[in-house]
């Protein structure tokens, strides 16, 4: 089945994926920009890979409406079309999950965005359905992967964790119950930026070692 896979998710040391108060000038929240300028800046070749990682075979994008944008409740009109521009940089079909229908949105580069209302189960299969046989890459912000993962629909977790201190805002592993355990982390490589951790469940049953999945 197409696996669900978290990318570059960039995390503090102190666990936030995102910085407070977020608005139209602060997309990540205050202090959330300094958790992608690993990203942005000068990539080693580690970072390189996994950035290539989280674009190579994904096929289709799961995100949450906050990621989407700062518009709160019913839709006002269609006038907030994202953050990324005219082109976004998915050139797939984009998942958004909301409460308040609208109509799908397609943009330029083959970017098209669908608002789903009916939970993030109909999200992946309809999200599978676009793939057709690649991967889906599941996006924030952080309480829509939590979501995931205490629903055990993910199939790994790829967190950048970035040598800063934010002190607040939405943190990763709030509210997670038992929803990891048995994961197991199948790769660790840190560049002078960040370090680099890819954890996936562990298979009951399955006799596999970390090294297997890498």
């Amino acid at each position: 089945m197409t696996e669900l896979r978290v990318h570059n998710l960039s995390v503090s040391l102190d666990g936030y994926g995102a910085g407070p108060d977020q608005t139209t000038e602060n997309p990540l929240g205050v202090g959330g920009e300094l958790l992608h300028e690993w990203i942005f800046g000068d990539r080693t070749p580690v970072d390189e890979r996994f950035v290539a990682a989280g674009v190579d075979g994904v096929g289709a994008t799961i995100m949450g409406r906050n990621m989407f944008g700062p518009v709160r409740g019913p839709w006002p009109d269609a006038s907030w079309r994202g953050w990324w521009g005219e082109d976004p940089p998915f050139h797939h079909d984009v998942f958004v999950l909301t409460h308040h229908p609208r109509p799908s949105l397609e943009m330029a580069g083959g970017t098209t965005f669908h608002f789903v209302t009916d939970g993030i189960e109909a999200a992946l299969a309809r999200a599978r359905d676009a793939a057709a046989g690649r991967a889906v890459r599941l996006g924030g912000g952080m309480a829509t992967v939590r979501q995931y993962l205490r629903a055990g629909l993910v199939d790994e977790l790829h967190v950048a964790v970035v040598p800063v201190l934010l002190g607040g805002g939405e943190r990763l592993f709030d509210d997670l119950g038992d929803a990891l355990s048995g994961w197991t982390c199948v790769e660790y490589a840190p560049s002078p930026s960040v370090a680099h951790v890819r954890l996936r469940p562990r298979q009951p049953g399955s006799g596999a070692t970390p090294d297997a999945a890498l």
